[in-house]
């Protein structure tokens, strides 16, 4: 197998990176009368200190009382184990209560743990009713999600120009995934017409409040020449911002960079480490870029015991609609084999099956 794969790789599609925001696993700030505000306080400060225990006893007597910011954190808490043993149920229960009371943060979790399925059987058209709710109130993240559940045809019929509507409506909010997901619907002339240029505003926007999902999605861009002119220095510069935020994509990208002298000067050694720190949390071009580079000694000793377990992981880990890829791995590990002994061979597959991503 020649260096044409790692061209495959540059070539592959990635700007399509979307993202649904996540649950709100901190304290709520203080929405409660001044007799209570005291109170709230010291179990918020509390909580801030590691004090569990403290914080738990004056959220559940403010809860207990109706506050729904205290039943929201007191969710947050069950939600995360703090002080308590982690209990989702628990968790549904009080986000419930405090999502009732028209709560947005307690709606968008209540939300969450429908569409995961956590505490309660999933139900993404229950999950829709509570990011609806919040989004109707405004609040950026239920609006991203609605439009990720409208985007992906989850809870409701699939509907392209409901989702750009409410990434819209989030990312002038300055969501920053909003921004991404509508740059995404840009590239992609998804429930808007096709612009690049506009694409690229709205990465950009995203990227420059350190989204790492928008920061290789603009770095994807300079360096297709897509919206912008072709600049392998700029989307160095983004891939790398995204790399040393840990995204797998982002690290994979400018281990390419490195690997072809693209945009800095030709490094084996910062490709193979780049390759490594994407490859050890599961990214399959990664896991396969690695062990081209053990196979041919590349930026380190040669090594067809390590080359082969890499790509083997990665041929176990392309998606059904990477075929190709994983063919290619496929091909390259048989390839691989032809020079080892089956002893070599028992091993690099004990170690394939050894291995776990790092989280």
């Amino acid at each position: 197998m020649s260096s044409s794969l790692l061209r495959l790789l540059r070539i592959h599609c990635i700007e399509l990176h979307g993202m649904i925001a996540s649950k709100v696993l901190a304290l709520a700030l203080l929405s409660a009368p001044a007799a209570e505000a005291q109170t709230f306080e010291e179990a918020t400060a509390a909580y801030n200190r590691g004090e569990y225990a403290i914080a738990l006893k004056s959220l559940r007597t403010l809860a207990e009382q109706g506050n729904a910011s205290a039943q929201h954190n007191l969710g947050v808490m069950y939600d995360n184990g703090k002080g308590v043993p982690q209990d989702y149920a628990e968790a549904l229960r009080w986000y419930r209560q405090a999502a009732e009371q028209n709560f947005a943060l307690a709606q968008i979790n209540l939300g969450f743990m429908y569409k995961k399925g956590d505490g309660v059987p999933q139900d993404y058209v229950e999950a829709v009713r509570w990011f609806r709710r919040a989004a109707e109130q405004g609040n950026a993240r239920a609006q991203v999600n609605l439009g990720y559940m409208y985007d992906k045809g989850e809870g409701v019929q699939q509907d392209n120009a409901q989702a750009a509507r409410w990434y819209r409506l989030a990312a002038e909010h300055g969501h920053a995934g909003a921004q991404n997901n509508l740059g995404l619907m840009y590239n992609t002339g998804r429930g808007v017409p096709q612009d690049e240029a506009e694409a690229v505003r709205w990465y950009r926007r995203a990227a420059e409040q350190g989204d790492a999902v928008a920061q290789v999605n603009l770095g994807y861009m300079f360096d297709q020449g897509r919206g912008v002119s072709q600049d392998d220095v700029e989307a160095l510069r983004w891939f790398r911002q995204a790399a040393e935020q840990g995204n797998a994509e982002g690290q994979t990208r400018l281990g390419i960079k490195y690997d072809f002298g693209e945009g800095v000067p030709q490094d084996y050694l910062e490709a193979v480490r780049w390759y490594r720190q994407a490859a050890e949390q599961g990214h399959a071009f990664a896991q396969e870029s690695l062990g081209f580079m053990y196979y041919l000694g590349k930026g380190m000793s040669q090594d067809y015991v390590q080359a082969h377990k890499w790509v083997n992981l990665a041929a176990s880990r392309f998606s059904g609609s990477e075929r190709k890829f994983r063919d290619d791995a496929i091909q390259l590990r048989s390839e691989i084999a032809s020079k080892m002994t089956p002893a070599q061979i028992a091993e690099a597959q004990r170690l394939a099956r050894e291995w776990r991503p790092i989280q």
